[in-house]
């Protein structure tokens, strides 16, 4: 069927070209996007002209009416060709040369249908761009969640919801971009390709440079690097840009993902609680115009309202353990037991045990926006411990909708210390032997014994912020194009409507009878 249809639209494209037009058009212009339009006929009334472009949703034809809707990246306005208006050029029309999925420009007077419908009637159109494959089916077209991530050009016209998620995406990061220069915060870039992963304990991606013949490290944190530029005295510096680790997918993981960390020097964790409590808040309240949004944690429950109203809930670390695993992370031989009970491999530190607990037991029960702050020292390297208490480490994590949202320390800025703490984690009594760097990073210990200010330093996973604002519930869903595994022949074919496409003989074109 898919073969027909291709075939008999480039006849329809020879048909046009034969008559000297172009069915790959050029630049327009003068073209008013549809939302200002339909606000401005809503002022108007009469005598309201517009030029618009767009892709032909659907067609409706009527002996010589043909309604149609157009749509745009600012929304869908309704089309009325009309033999009276169109003249000649009404046969394209009429002979179905145009089809539901071309992209077209049309100038025309706005007013309404019978029904009160604010309809463009053109008088006269020019086709932009014609399609060789047909558009989606209205109710079974793009539906699925792997063909629309991998067909992604194609669900963004077809399901107008997935048109909203990015650009509220789009508007998420300006946000939080306005906020922090606000603040007085500087954006940087920092590097793509590292020679030692640091700054958090993944498994890297690599690579290897021909010309200088090392191998190289796609980054798995912008961390250490923006540390340096504290050291270097910018004292408050940002960075928005992708993460990668080379591990897991599942709904809430993507192998490439895009962080906000953020650094500011003479501050501490309790300033990053603050600043993310800011910036979550204030991303709500700008996207949806509400601190509540509802959302869909899993497939098989109700969505749920979240309020991102201020102040967030914050509990410590060891209270959540005690209240939710039933005993206090303190007690080694009930962690081992318990960690044993789950199939846990108990060869692990009793701390990275304890924390696997945490995970199974506790981030279950937070669904509300919730800081969980002052971890174990031993799963927190690149943190300073708190004053008094060495064995707890200055660091949060916000979870949201039972999910890590925010992760914060204050920065660990004795170089000996930091020293220490490398080798305890390269040796496999750190966070996890298994996949800490296989190095020192000895430029950063260098950096820190030039001094670096006491600091605090915060990451924020944007994809899973725009879950949450969007209520989407798959990561897949708010990034235009997530890896996924290729296939020798991808699955491209979709269900499809269209309305009755004939065979077109060039002579007939012109002199289509009216109806």
């Amino acid at each position: 069927m898919e073969d027909e249809i291709r075939r008999k639209r480039l006849e329809k494209i020879e048909t046009i070209r034969e008559t000297g037009a172009d069915p790959y058009g050029r630049r327009v212009d003068g073209i008013e996007p549809i939302a200002d339009v339909l606000a401005r006929f809503e002022k108007e009334e009469e005598g309201v002209k517009a030029k618009v472009a767009g892709r032909l949703m659907s067609m409706r034809p009527h002996g010589n009416l043909t309604f149609a809707d157009l749509r745009d990246r600012t929304g869908r306005i309704q089309l009325g060709f009309h033999k009276k208006l169109l003249g000649d050029a009404y046969a394209y029309i009429k002979k179905k040369v145009i089809d539901p999925g071309d992209i077209v420009t049309v100038e025309g007077e706005v007013g309404r249908t019978k029904t009160g419908e604010v309809t463009v009637f053109p008088e006269s159109y020019v086709l932009l761009a014609k399609p060789l494959r047909p558009l989606p089916e209205k109710y079974h077209g793009l539906k699925d969640v792997e063909l629309r991530s991998r067909m992604r050009y194609v669900d963004l016209f077809a399901n107008p919801e997935s048109m909203e998620v990015f650009v509220k995406r789009t508007k998420i990061v300006e946000y939080m971009r306005r906020h922090l220069s606000g603040r007085g915060f500087l954006e940087v870039e920092t590097p793509m390709m590292q020679p030692i992963p640091g700054g958090a304990a993944a498994r890297p991606f690599t690579t290897h440079h021909n010309a200088l013949d090392i191998d190289l490290f796609l980054r798995v944190a912008p961390e250490l690097y923006l540390k340096r530029l504290l050291v270097g005295g910018m004292e408050r510096v940002f960075e928005i840009n992708r993460n990668f680790r080379n591990e897991g997918v599942d709904r809430s993981h993507n192998p490439e993902f895009t962080m906000l960390e953020v650094y500011e020097a003479y501050s501490d964790y309790r300033g990053m609680m603050d600043l993310t409590e800011a910036i979550l808040s204030g991303c709500a309240k700008e996207i949806n115009d509400d601190y509540r949004t509802a959302f869909q944690m899993s497939s098989d429950e109700e969505p749920v309202e979240i309020d991102f109203t201020p102040p967030f809930a914050r509990k410590t670390y060891d209270e959540l353990f005690e209240e939710h695993v039933g005993f206090p992370r303190a007690d080694e031989e009930a962690v081992r037991k318990k960690a044993d009970e789950q199939g846990e491999d108990l060869s692990l530190p009793v701390p990275v045990l304890a924390d696997i607990l945490f995970e199974i037991f506790v981030e279950v029960h937070l669904v509300q926006p919730t800081f969980v702050y002052d971890y174990p020292v031993e799963i927190c390297p690149l943190t300073k411990a708190k004053q008094g208490v060495p064995e707890i480490a200055e660091r949060f994590e916000l979870f949201i909708a039972r999910t890590e949202i925010a992760n914060a320390f204050t920065e660990l800025n004795d170089p000996v210390v930091q020293r220490q703490r490398f080798e305890d984690q390269l040796e496999g009594t750190g966070v996890d032997g298994e996949k800490a760097g296989k190095k020192i990073d000895e430029d950063f210990i260098t950096a820190l014994e030039y001094g670096m200010p006491p600091a605090g330093g915060l990451g924020i996973g944007i994809d899973r912020v725009v879950m949450l604002l969007c209520g989407v519930p798959n990561i897949r869903e708010v990034i235009l194009f997530p890896l996924l595994k290729p296939k020798e022949t991808a699955e491209t074919r979709i269900e499809s409507i269209e309305y009755g496409e004939i065979d077109l003989p060039i002579d007939k074109l012109n002199n289509a009878e009216e109806e």
